[in-house]
């Protein structure tokens, strides 16, 4: 049965660990994700962009969903990054158990007034919500900001915001950026603000944008041809310093994107004259799923069913 991501978050936050977010656009990535959650026994957030939304459809999503979380494990199903309120509405009605509004870019009043509304909406359905508070760089799926638009997470403002809209989880933005050509140098997060906004708010906070881009699949994926020499990621033990200061969720987009990419180009390149999608997608998933089980080695969630 798929569950509500605020009870999970709740348990993850007060016992020191995040549960794994991962990006899911088709059967390939999400059943790769399943093996690897099942097999660790994590918790797991299945969570679809808009654009996966736009690109699978939505009762297909929800379809799959609900198989997934016949596992013995806690399943959530979560739009990520939802902007359009029509969108919400009807993930809210479809079968998701947890949404996220995205009004950072909003002038605050206004992201206050529409985060409220959503929670109203979610709340009355047993739905949880996740907002968000300062903006990232960066560009996926449907979401972008410039360097210049980026702005970081105030403490003081994060509190107030909590209160005003009795949103379940907070992302924030400390250092992150989306996508695989985020950093052109090393990263870094803000801990010293992470800690004061972990002071004064006790929801659980979300981390977006916290790919590690992990060196090997980017190798395997630039030997195939793709072009990643910008690419980097946020180190492990950063991550592991903003799980002991608040995080309780962390988002996985770019490393599966990556390693379905190396996977498929490996397949292509070393077994030209297959047609078989199945035996063409099978070192994708079997890349994907190595890549969750790390994911969730980091962040700690394995064995917290």
């Amino acid at each position: 049965m798929l569950v509500p991501s605020a009870p999970l978050l709740k348990r993850a936050r007060a016992g020191k660990y995040a549960v794994p977010a991962f990006n899911v656009n088709n059967l390939e990535i999400l059943k790769a994700v399943m093996t690897a959650a099942t097999a660790l026994k994590s918790p797991v957030i299945i969570q679809t962009s808009e654009g996966a939304i736009e690109y699978a459809g939505m009762p297909y999503l929800v379809a799959m969903a609900r198989v997934a979380a016949e596992a013995s494990i806690p399943v959530v199903l979560h739009v990520d990054h939802g902007k359009d309120l029509t969108i919400l509405k009807a993930a809210i009605g479809a079968g998701y158990t947890s949404v996220m509004f995205d009004g950072s870019k909003l002038p605050y009043a206004q992201n206050v007034t529409i985060t409220k509304q959503v929670v109203k909406w979610a709340h009355a359905k047993g739905v949880s919500v996740e907002a968000e508070l300062g903006v990232l760089a960066g560009i996926e799926d449907f979401v972008s900001a410039t360097d210049r638009e980026a702005s970081l997470t105030d403490p003081v403002q994060a509190s107030e915001f909590i209160r005003a809209t009795g949103c379940d989880a907070l992302a924030v933005a400390i250092g992150t950026a989306h996508g695989a050509y985020k950093f052109k140098g090393m990263p870094h997060l803000d801990i010293p603000r992470l800690k004061e906004i972990a002071t004064r708010v006790k929801t659980p906070l979300v981390l977006h944008g916290a790919s590690g881009v992990l060196e090997d699949v980017v190798k395997l994926a630039e030997h195939y041809g793709a072009e990643l020499m910008d690419a980097r990621g946020v180190l492990d033990k950063d991550i592991a310093s903003a799980i002991k200061y608040g995080i309780a969720k962390v988002n996985i987009d770019t490393d599966l994107r990556l390693a379905f990419t190396a996977g498929v180009r490996e397949a292509v390149a070393d077994f030209p004259s297959v047609i078989d999608p199945r035996k063409i997608l099978a070192p994708a998933m079997t890349l994907m799923t190595e890549v969750a089980k790390r994911k969730i080695r980091l962040l700690k969630s394995g064995n917290k069913r």
